[in-house]
């Protein structure tokens, strides 16, 4: 898409630098929290409102649908509105819809609202990098990048520990309205300190290409969302929407190489650094969301944990990543190649899904959990500010805002793939144990038959009558069997996760830099 553009530096200095970066930072923060924060209120909101499962779980879908959606074409939307109007304007849909989302009185007008708040989120996100490249001078890009990618991580960690002590201490409702007073605080700076006029559009407004995106990418992320509870291709619905899908996404590919303005602009691929950093973002948010949603319920599903007990082993992590940023924004700058961090990174990553997959034990404690979340923390806080590096280091106006909108997509449709594939191999791993350990409660196995002996004479001296005894030692054998096969699950979806890091990991090697090159500052690539 060509547009008439400012191409005058936007650069600022001074306390205006750093309240627009606090600005944009917090958006970017409470868009993030949003997208896990509702995961712990679902039975809660369920009983409130009166609805099933299924139906709870649109609120969840909703949101991630019109997000991903929204996320590419904010390139395009910003330079039609001004960044200022559309970041502004952006802010203020999320905080009203926030508002309706807490007053909704059923599922359906939850659900609606939701989707709204995505279209507001999802601007935030894609919007807050583009600011903070155009606000920081080239030498201070992966300073930019460093505070960026540490809200990156902030936001889906804090999202299940906020959202569960809201839901716990109050209601569900306040999972919302805790937007509330933020977003208009935000709205009202934004719209005091964040630069950019709207541009003239040379040509038509690529009507067919935000028609297949939303085909194509929005049947995709819901056919992720929904595939598991469908049984995947068992259902007529899932055959409908993978092949909607793949329709909608060809046809936005061709349309966007073909046409002259388009609306997400695919050319900006034609960098390698561009196309392999965007593929690293998309494993990087399939091992971030993944670890981030594995660990919680395992140890609050199988184990028992409450939302502060698991908060509090992922806190940690999570500062310890944000730290980290900052840090390599400085080795970069020293001239550190981004090849090595990011083989670091994820050999870290790799490392604590490995140690993590042999210490998820039933009786496994807070120990075992937290230093294997610092050691992902550490690789986390290597991954994000080297691979946007690689992204953006070179690119100048509308490729800026076009690349990040694409990047931020990929990494959030990298989440979305990433745990509609753990949470199939976690959901048949389990039923695929239990078949396994069944034996072990035949009557026929004399261990079996010895250990229910037992808890039926410790019943009956309980004071339990003998039919009531059996029948409840049965039910102690049962859930420990359950429990152990969710275990064994569990852990071997921690072992998964690390093994499409490594398999991703390759990608690496593909980026050109040459030695001494300063991303900061370099030129196009």
């Amino acid at each position: 898409m060509e547009t008439i553009a400012d191409t005058k530096p936007t650069f600022e200095v001074g306390a205006r630098k750093w309240l627009i970066t606090i600005t944009v930072i917090t958006c970017a923060i409470m868009e993030l929290i949003d997208t896990s924060i509702v995961n712990v209120a679902t039975r809660q909101i369920a009983g409130n409102l009166g609805a099933t499962v299924e139906e709870t779980a649109w609120v969840i879908t909703a949101y991630a649908i019109s997000n991903i959606i929204i996320i590419p074409l904010t390139g395009f939307l910003g330079d039609i509105f001004g960044r200022k109007n559309y970041f502004t304007a952006s802010v203020i849909l999320f905080t009203v819809a926030s508002l309706m989302c807490g007053l909704s009185g059923s599922i359906w007008t939850l659900v609606a609202w939701r989707f709204v708040q995505g279209i507001g989120g999802g601007a935030l996100l894609a919007t807050a990098q583009t600011v903070l490249v155009e606000t920081f001078p080239p030498e201070e890009l992966d300073k930019a990048n460093g505070i960026f990618g540490a809200g990156i991580v902030m936001g889906p960690t804090l999202g299940p520990v906020l959202g569960g002590y809201l839901t716990d201490n109050y209601s569900w409702s306040w999972i919302f309205y805790i937007n509330i007073p933020i977003g208009i605080v935000a709205a009202i700076l934004s719209w005091k300190f964040i630069k950019g006029a709207s541009s003239k559009i040379a040509g038509k407004v690529d009507y067919w290409g935000i028609l297949a995106l939303v085909v194509g990418i929005g049947s995709l992320q819901l056919l992720l969302e929904e595939g598991e509870r469908k049984d995947w291709f068992a259902s007529t619905f899932v055959i409908i929407f993978f092949i909607l899908a793949i329709a909608g996404i060809c046809l936005f590919v061709l349309r966007e190489l073909k046409a002259k303005n388009p609306v997400v602009d695919l050319r900006v691929l034609r960098f390698r650094n561009v196309a392999v950093g965007s593929a690293l973002r998309f494993a990087f948010g399939l091992s971030i969301y993944c670890s981030i949603f594995l660990y919680p319920v395992f140890v609050q599903g199988v184990l028992g944990w409450n939302a502060t007990r698991t908060g509090f082993l992922i806190l940690p992590a999570a500062f310890i990543t944000g730290m980290l940023m900052g840090v390599n924004g400085a080795l970069i700058k020293k001239g550190i190649s981004p090849k090595i961090l990011l083989i670091f990174g994820f050999g870290m990553v790799i490392a604590y899904e490995y140690i993590t997959y042999r210490l998820a034990t039933p009786a496994a404690g807070e120990w075992d959990f937290l230093w294997p979340q610092l050691i992902r923390g550490v690789g986390f806080g290597f991954i994000f500010v080297p691979a946007a590096s690689l992204t953006l280091a070179g690119l100048k106006g509308k490729d800026i805002s076009q690349a990040s909108g694409l990047s931020n997509m990929l990494q959030l449709l990298g989440g979305s793939v990433g745990l509609a594939i753990i949470n199939t191999y976690v959901t048949r791993r389990i039923a695929a144990h239990r078949i396994d350990l069944m034996g072990n409660l035949s009557l026929y196995n004399p261990e079996a038959n010895e250990r229910l002996q037992a808890l039926t004479g410790q019943l009956i001296a309980s004071g339990k009558s003998g039919e009531q005894a059996q029948q409840m030692a049965m039910g102690i054998m049962e859930r420990a069997l359950s429990g152990q096969s969710s275990v064994l699950a569990y852990s071997e979806g921690f072992m998964m996760i690390g093994i499409i890091c490594a398999v991703i990991l390759p990608l690496v090697f593909i980026a050109k830099i040459k030695k001494g090159e300063s991303l900061s500052s370099g030129s196009m690539h």
